[in-house]
């Protein structure tokens, strides 16, 4: 045998031993693995999930981590410093022209034109206008402080603290249970997630709430309410998609009579995938949700969700809905989002219902009740 081949195969021979030896560990922990009895692989155990000899089995807690939502009296101040930052143009704007030495026509259609630009509507701007000027001519003042005390007293007057604006969630009686409340509004407005958002305000000030998803219209709206009261506990009544809305509306305010439940929530669609005009099929589940209370109730809060940035395009949407539903209060979304804060005075006045909750930015908890005078110190500050 020639001596080329002899070195090959002494090579060939130690890459064959060497790879035994490498493969001989790994075997080695696979023969000594523990083994998994049936009833493991049923259950899903691993085997890296066997416990170690003289180890106490560890219990893990499968209950989801509740949220706590935040007093809403502890997030208006919270959400009067974020408004005050996206509407200082406005007040700002007025108090400048308000406090030049001379205030002539020129100056006076400033005013009118900055009031209407921020969604005052005509008429309150007009009214307005004419009282400051009543105001400012008797006193003889440009001084700032005496002109933005005016100011704010005039914008007061016109948003109108004397609404009553607090949502009728309270029972009277215990024949008052459940208190229900229903949800419009078009989609975009946040009508949804507002939904969930005033679940938690409910929560935080101790009441049970139970959820209605009534838009089975839109794909992923009952998914996307379920997971806004799985965060504080709240359960939702949902159907499959395309499902009567009425139908689902009604199961979630009989099951509230039967448990007991302080406030149903029951949230609509805002479009409709079929021939069917929107505003009947939200007639018949506001009607069909007043079957399962006792005789002589009826739906307690019908709640109008508006997009705050909308402006005056939002108006005919209100005019609508108001008509159809018998709306009881304004929830104004998006308020973040726009310095044109005169959206609530047009709204009030158009639909004669109050502003009853405020919606600033995405956070869970940027929902509170509406405060008249913070609203209009929010505004003029800066």
């Amino acid at each position: 045998m020639e001596p080329t081949y002899v070195v090959i195969g002494l090579v060939v021979l130690l890459l064959v031993a060497g790879g035994l030896l490498l493969l001989a560990p790994s075997r080695r922990r696979k023969d000594t693995a523990p083994e998994v009895s049936p009833g493991d692989r049923a259950a899903g155990t691993s085997v890296t999930e066997q416990e170690e000899p003289g180890e106490a089995p560890v219990e893990e807690d499968s209950a989801p981590v509740l949220e706590t939502p935040t007093e809403p009296t502890g997030r208006l101040a919270r959400l009067r410093d974020r408004l005050a930052k996206s509407n200082t143009s406005l007040g700002r704007g007025l108090l400048a022209l308000l406090s030049r030495d001379t205030l002539d026509e020129e100056t006076w259609e400033e005013i009118e034109d900055l009031l209407i630009m921020a969604d005052l509507g005509v008429e309150p701007t007009t009214e307005i206008v004419d009282a400051l000027r009543e105001r400012v001519r008797v006193l003889g003042t440009r001084e700032p402080e005496t002109v933005r005390q005016l100011l704010r007293e005039e914008l007061i007057r016109l948003v109108d603290p004397t609404m009553d604006r607090a949502l009728a969630v309270a029972a009277e009686a215990p024949g008052d249970k459940p208190r229900v409340v229903l949800v419009v509004g078009v989609n975009g407005a946040g009508k949804t997630t507002t939904v969930g958002k005033i679940a938690r305000v409910l929560v935080a000030e101790d009441r049970t709430v139970l959820l209605g998803a009534a838009d089975t219209f839109r794909a992923a709206a009952a998914e996307q309410l379920s997971t806004w009261g799985a965060r504080v506990g709240v359960e939702t009544v949902r159907r499959d998609e395309g499902t009567d809305p009425a139908a689902v509306a009604y199961s979630a305010v009989e099951r509230g009579v039967q448990e007991g439940t302080d406030v149903v929530l029951v949230d609509t669609a805002g479009r409709l995938q079929n021939k069917k005009g929107l505003m009947d099929e939200l007639g018949k589940v506001r009607r069909v949700s007043a079957r399962p209370l006792p005789e002589g109730r009826d739906i307690d809060e019908v709640l109008l969700v508006l997009d705050a940035t909308t402006g005056q395009n939002g108006m005919q949407q209100a005019k609508v809905f108001s008509e159809a539903v018998q709306i009881t209060g304004i929830v104004l979304t998006k308020l973040d989002g726009t310095a044109k804060g005169g959206i609530v005075v047009a709204v009030q006045r158009e639909l004669g219902v109050p502003v009853k909750l405020i919606g600033l930015g995405e956070g869970a908890d940027d929902l509170a009740p509406f405060d008249a005078e913070g609203f209009v110190d929010a505004i003029l500050a800066g």
